[in-house]
């Protein structure tokens, strides 16, 4: 009898069509394998279909808001079904950009120096506050959305024009700017996957340089660092993912600027498409697409 597995894709996010990707993704390459696969949205009728379909395993393949940030978890506990990735705690710790960093920092993990703004206050005494403790340029992003969507770099001359593209968010973080390179780490289960160097000919590595095509952004595998330089990045990424209590796949954003990483954040539900950096780690390490499926099927215990 074929494995039962039922994807969950899509959502209601801002990430809805990386989602529906990377669950169109992981559905064709299982069903080249052989298991028995339906696709379904995160709707009022979820419960129905999981009844009704009766999976070994859910695959959530959701990203962003109600995704990766603790309510779906929330619903998929009550099955009593295994499902991926890290369950209802750690995705809530890790979508909360203000919390994850409280415990990097508590935990002597560099992350950039950040404050946090509030729509109902007033602007006149921002760029005061912001050059005493953060000091221009610096990054504005949303505490609770994922593949930098709606993140922009400013100076003092254009953060207004950018704060007002943020005014729909009640609250915002606003982040000291690191220049440096762009690396990210990948763990899978307790173990460390490997590192890639990312070079967008954008500003940075924005929503657009991450799933646009045509953005060029040149994918760097191995990473040209020296290896204690690699060592500590894994054990950082490692670190992160157990501080936050993650499960199956994490990816850690990292800079690397003067011989230091900085911390930005831990993704537990890093995409799977073809333009996705996981896959593309687990390829250079020998990894194929289906193995790397399964790997994460199997990391489905240990939920926090």
């Amino acid at each position: 009898m074929k494995t039962k597995i039922l994807i969950i894709s899509g959502g209601i996010s801002k990430e809805r069509l990386i989602s529906l990707d990377t669950g169109r993704q992981v559905a064709k390459e299982l069903l080249k394998n052989n298991y028995d696969v339906k696709i379904t949205e995160p709707n009022y009728s979820l419960i129905d279909v999981i009844n009704s379909f009766k999976p070994k395993v859910i695959f959530n393949a959701l990203h962003g808001k109600f995704g990766e940030d603790g309510y779906i978890q929330t619903i998929l506990e009550t099955t009593k079904i295994p499902y991926t990735h890290s369950g209802v705690i750690s995705s809530s710790i890790a979508m909360d950009k203000v919390l994850s960093k409280k415990i990097f920092e508590a935990n002597n993990i560099l992350t950039p120096k950040f404050i946090t703004y509030s729509f109902n206050k007033s602007k006149l005494n921002l760029i005061k506050i912001i050059k005493k403790k953060l000091k221009f340029p610096v990054v504005l992003k949303p505490i609770n959305e994922g593949s930098s969507v709606d993140v922009f770099i400013c100076t003092k001359l254009n953060i207004f024009k950018h704060l007002r593209k943020l005014k729909n968010y009640k609250k915002i973080i606003i982040e000291k700017f690191i220049p440096g390179r762009e690396i990210q780490a990948a763990i899978i289960g307790n173990k460390k996957l490997g590192a890639i160097e990312l070079k967008p000919k954008r500003k940075f590595y924005d929503y657009k340089a991450k799933y646009d095509s045509n953005a060029k952004t040149r994918h760097i595998i191995p990473v040209d660092i020296e290896k204690k330089n690699y060592n500590e990045l894994m054990f950082l990424a490692l670190k992160a993912h157990n501080l936050i209590g993650c499960s199956g796949v994490s990816r850690s954003d990292f800079k690397f600027f003067k011989g230091k990483f900085y911390l930005l954040e831990i993704n537990t539900q890093p995409g799977m498409t073809n333009l996705s950096l996981v896959p593309e780690i687990a390829a250079y390490k020998g990894i194929s697409f289906i193995k790397l499926i399964k790997l994460i099927l199997n990391d489905t215990s240990n939920k926090k």
